[in-house]
C-alpha cells in the first residue's frame, strides 16, 4: 500500500524506509566484482519496448529468445549473485506464450507494441493460470485464481508474455505499523539493486527492483498510497499511478475501494505509457471504471512531446525546498531550474499545508474498506485455506514463527474490529478524506496550473527487520493517492548512488497532460542510470 506507512511513516502500498545500521555505516562500499557488475554482458540491459520490437521485427531475436534471456537474468542475479529476490514465482507457461506470439508474428499478425514483450506482475493480481496469487502471505499459499484479473486479460490480449510474479510487502504493507518494506512471509526480503542493504520500498517492491535491474521489460504494481510511485522513485524508474477508475481493480486483492489502483512501472516514460494503454478498459465488475468512458486511451504515446513543458504552469511544493536531505534538496532545485529552461512557468505553492488534517481520516477509511474488500475477495475463492480476515489473523497467530518472525499484525487486527461501510464513523472519515480532491482542484484552478510537482520520496533507507521502516525525508504520494488522482514519477538524479524521483500530479483523468510534462522533463534531464549492485553503505575513503 505504501502510504505514510499507514499510521506511522509514509505509505500504504510501498513507502517505507529503514534506519542506517551501525555496522553498515562503517563498512566500506564495494560493488559486486566485475567491470560493470551484472550489466556489461547482458544484451537486453536497459532495453526499451521499441528496441525489443525492432529486434523481433528484424529477426535478431524472437520473443522466445528474449523471454529466455530474461529468465537467465533472473536466475543469475535474482536467485544468485546479488540475490535481489524480486521475483516470487516464474510462469511455467512463459516460453509457450512467447512461442505462440512468435508464430503470430511469422504469420503477419502483430497485436501492437506489447506483442511478445515479457512482463512481471505483482503477486496480489490474479492470473488464472498455474501461478499463485498470495499477496506474499503464507496464509494464502497455494491459492490459484480461477480467472485472470481484468487488467491481466487486457494484458494477454495485447500480446504480452506473462513472465512471472513479483514479491511485495505482505498484504501490500497493510499488516503492521512496524513492517519492513519488500518483505513477505512467502517471498522473504527483496533488495534495492543500487545498494543491496537498502529498501526497494513497499509494497510494489519486487516490481520496482525487477524493472530497475532489467529482469523484465516492464512490470505492473499496485498502489493505495505510494506503492507504485515510491518503489519507482527509490529504484530509479518511471511509475504511473493512474486516476482511480482508469484501470479495473477486479481480481486484485484489495485494500481500499477508494484509493486502490494498479499502475505501470518502467525504465522510460514511453514504456510506461505503452503499458498503461494496454491495461485500460471499462469493466462491468468494477463500477468505478464506468466513469472512465470516453476518457481512456489505448495509445498514450501520442501525447509524448519533448517540448511538452513549453508554456506550462507547474506548481512546485514549497515545503520540499527546505525539508529533507541536502542532496535531495539540491536535485529538486536543479529540476525546478530545468523546468524553467524548458519553457515552464514555476509557481511555488503549499499544497501539503492546505491539505492539513483533511487526510487524517485515511487510516480509518482504509481499515474499514480493507476488512470489507478482503472478506469479499476471500469469499469468492475456493482453494484458499483462509476465508476471511479473521481467518488470516488466526492463521498468523497459529503459525507465528513463520508468518510473523519480525513484526506482528496489529493493522490486520485493528481492521477486524471495524464495522460495516454503513457506519457513521466510516462515512464521516470518508467525507473528510475526499475533501482532498477539492483542495487539489482549487489549487490548480486558482494558480492556473497544468500540474503540481514535488519530490516523490526520500532516499531509500536501510533494510531493518528489527525496528521496521523509517522515513528519510518528505514524500509526495499522499495528495494524489487520497484524492484518487493521477501521479507520475520520473528519475530526478542520485545521491551517493541512491536514486530519487520527481513527481507530477494533476486532476482526474489528466494522464495525457501529465505524460507530456513527464516525458519532456525526462528527455531534457536524462537522469535514469542503471544500478550498480553495491554491497555496503559508505563510499570508499578519498
Amino acid at each position: 500500500m505504501n502510504r505514510r506507512h499507514f499510521l506511522r511513516n509514509s505509505s500504504l502500498t510501498g513507502f517505507s524506509f529503514s534506519a542506517l545500521t551501525f555496522e553498515s555505516f562503517f563498512s566500506p562500499a564495494r560493488r559486486i566484482p566485475g567491470d560493470r557488475p551484472y550489466t556489461a554482458d547482458f544484451p537486453l540491459l536497459e532495453a526499451t519496448i521499441d528496441e525489443l520490437q525492432q529486434k523481433m521485427n528484424s529477426g535478431e531475436y524472437s520473443s522466445v529468445a528474449i523471454t529466455r534471456l530474461y529468465l537467465k537474468r533472473i536466475e543469475a542475479i535474482d536467485k544468485k549473485g546479488p540475490a535481489l529476490n524480486a521475483v516470487i514465482e516464474l510462469n511455467p507457461e512463459a516460453l509457450a506464450i512467447a512461442a505462440g506470439l512468435d508464430a503470430e508474428r511469422k504469420a503477419g499478425k502483430v497485436r501492437g507494441p506489447m506483442h511478445g514483450i515479457p512482463v512481471l506482475i505483482k503477486d496480489n493480481i490474479n492470473c488464472g493460470d498455474r501461478m499463485m496469487t498470495t499477496a506474499g502471505a503464507l496464509a494464502m499459499e497455494g491459492h490459484k485464481a480461477g480467472k485472470d484479473a481484468f487488467i491481466i486479460r487486457q494484458l494477454r490480449a495485447s500480446g504480452a508474455v506473462l513472465l512471472g510474479k513479483t514479491n511485495l510487502s505482505e498484504w501490500a504493507n497493510f499488516r503492521s505499523t512496524r513492517s519492513t518494506s519488500g518483505w513477505s512471509s512467502r517471498g522473504g526480503q527483496t533488495k534495492n539493486p543500487y545498494r543491496l542493504t537498502r529498501t526497494p520500498s513497499g509494497s510494489s517492491a519486487g516490481s520496482g527492483s525487477a524493472v530497475s535491474a532489467s529482469l523484465c521489460a516492464v512490470a505492473i504494481g499496485t498502489e493505495t498510497n505510494g506503492s507504485v510511485v515510491s518503489p519507482s522513485s527509490v529504484n530509479g524508474i518511471v511509475g504511473i499511478k493512474p486516476t482511480v477508475g482508469l484501470l479495473s481493480r477486479s481480481g486484485i486483492i484489495p485494500i481500499s475501494a477508494t484509493q486502490d489502483t494498479a499502475g505501470p512501472m518502467a525504465r522510460t516514460v514511453r514504456d510506461a505509457a505503452i503499458l498503461l494503454g494496454a491495461l485500460t478498459g471499462v469493466d462491468e465488475e468494477d463500477a468505478v471504471t464506468l466513469e472512465s468512458k470516453a476518457k481512456t486511451r489505448q495509445d498514450y504515446t501520442s501525447f509524448l512531446d519533448p517540448n511538452g513543458l513549453k508554456g506550462k504552469r507547474i506548481g512546485v511544493e514549497k515545503s520540499f525546498l527546505s525539508n529533507g536531505h541536502e542532496g535531495v534538496l539540491a536535485l529538486y532545485q536543479e529540476a525546478i531550474a530545468l523546468l524553467k529552461t524548458q519553457g515552464a512557468t514555476v509557481i511555488e505553492i503549499e499544497l501539503q499545508k492546505q491539505i492539513g488534517d483533511a487526510g487524517s481520516g485515511e487510516g480509518l477509511v482504509l481499515q474499514y474498506e480493507f476488512k470489507d474488500g478482503l472478506n469479499r475477495y476471500l469469499a469468492s475463492v475456493t482453494d484458499a485455506r483462509v476465508k476471511s480476515l479473521a481467518d488470516v489473523i488466526a492463521y498468523n497467530r497459529e503459525n507465528a514463527s513463520k508468518a510473523m518472525p519480525y513484526f506482528k499484525q496489529e493493522t490486520l487486527e485493528k481492521s477486524e474490529t471495524r464495522g460495516g461501510l454503513d457506519s457513521s464513523e466510516y462515512t464521516d472519515a470518508l467525507k473528510k478524506l475526499l475533501s482532498v480532491r477539492q483542495i487539489i482542484d482549487d489549487s490548480i484552478k486558482q494558480n492556473q496550473l497544468d500540474a503540481i510537482s514535488g519530490t516523490t520520496s526520500g532516499l531509500a533507507g536501510c533494510i531493518d527487520l528489527i525496528t521496521g521502516d523509517h522515513g528519510t525525508g518528505p514524500g509526495f504520494s499522499g495528495p494524489a493517492a487520497m484524492a484518487g488522482y493521477p501521479h507520475i514519477t520520473v528519475p530526478m538524479g542520485t545521491v551517493m548512488d541512491l536514486p530519487v524521483g520527481i513527481s507530477f500530479i494533476g486532476g482526474a483523468y489528466t494522464e495525457p497532460e501529465l505524460l507530456a510534462i513527464a516525458y519532456a522533463y525526462e528527455q531534457a534531464s536524462k537522469k535514469r542510470v542503471a544500478p550498480g549492485f553495491i554491497e555496503a553503505e559508505a563510499p570508499p575513503p578519498a
